[in-house]
């Protein structure tokens, strides 16, 4: 058992334990090395029977260790402990965006576009990298009190254009495109599609498509016409509208065609929409555009 004090592989001494997920148990620890606090996530001994929970950890691990940009949670090291395997992680001092909608329901206009422009940001660099996240939600976007915004949970994430393994759907299926929940390859609109739902729920604080089951969603998701926010909230611009709508279309090939071009039709809807000119000169200072 891990306990506070201990040394871990003479590099990290732990703090305190901060959390326990479904896959792992998490701790505050300093890296005598680096001499910076960072996060350790160590994967639950119960869990270490069933191969397929040591290979999606390893896999989340093997991921975003060769990741680097400011809205992606960095992975510094990783090990074993106890015969269990670890990963060193940056140490986030905020709250999930599923906490900030349980908490507030819904996010401000503006508030929600400065989110989205960090999370197409760190997306795209995700898929320059060849990695496609699967499992984008507000549950793995950390949200710190500073207004940045750090992508994590990468246990399912796959190379771009692999296959979809078994039957099972991959990722939550409120944030699914259709063609995830068909079982195609992996593909960059996987991703376009789940950052769709995501700017329609900050906006509206519900997902789109809700139901009694997993099949009764997955079905609503495949058939049904995807909603505009703004008939939730009558204040979200019509261009607004439009961006949800064509990110989340039921035809990959009719999504944007990267995330970095969903992120330049928010940028050009936040400069142009009179909603947004009192606060021009925030996001000139945030993001350096006019």
């Amino acid at each position: 058992m891990i306990k506070i004090g201990d040394k871990i592989d003479d590099r990290y001494r732990i703090v305190s334990r901060i959390a326990t997920g479904g896959m792992a148990d998490v701790y505050e620890a300093n890296d005598l090395i680096s001499k910076r606090i960072v996060s350790l996530k160590v994967m639950k001994e119960e869990l270490m029977a069933n191969p397929d929970n040591v290979a999606r950890f390893n896999n989340e691990t093997a991921a975003a260790a060769s990741l680097n940009h400011p809205n992606v949670v960095r992975v510094y090291g990783k090990g074993v402990v106890e015969g269990r395997p670890y990963m060193a992680n940056e140490f986030i001092r905020g709250q999930t965006l599923r906490d900030k909608l349980n908490f507030s329901g819904a996010l401000p206009l503006f508030e929600t576009c400065e989110v989205m422009l960090q999370l197409t940001a760190g997306v795209d660099y995700i898929h320059r990298h060849g990695i496609v996240h699967r499992d984008l939600k507000p549950d793995n976007l950390f949200y710190m009190s500073d207004g940045t915004l750090k992508i994590s949970d990468f246990g399912i994430a796959a190379p771009i254009g692999t296959g979809n393994e078994g039957d099972s759907i991959q990722g939550t299926i409120y944030y699914c495109a259709p063609e995830m929940i068909m079982g195609a390859p992996v593909a960059i609109a996987n991703d376009i599609y789940s950052m769709g739902v995501i700017f329609f729920e900050l906006l509206t604080g519900n997902v789109p498509f809700d139901g009694q089951s997993v099949e009764d969603v997955a079905m609503k998701v495949m058939r049904k016409r995807f909603p505009e926010a703004s008939k939730v909230v009558p204040s979200v611009p019509r261009s607004i509208d439009r961006i949800i709508i064509q990110a989340c279309r039921k035809r990959p090939e009719e999504r944007y065609l990267t995330a970095m071009e969903m992120n330049q039709a928010i940028v050009k809807t936040t400069s142009d929409t009179g909603s947004f000119k009192e606060r021009k000169g925030l996001l000139r200072r945030l993001f350096g555009f006019k």
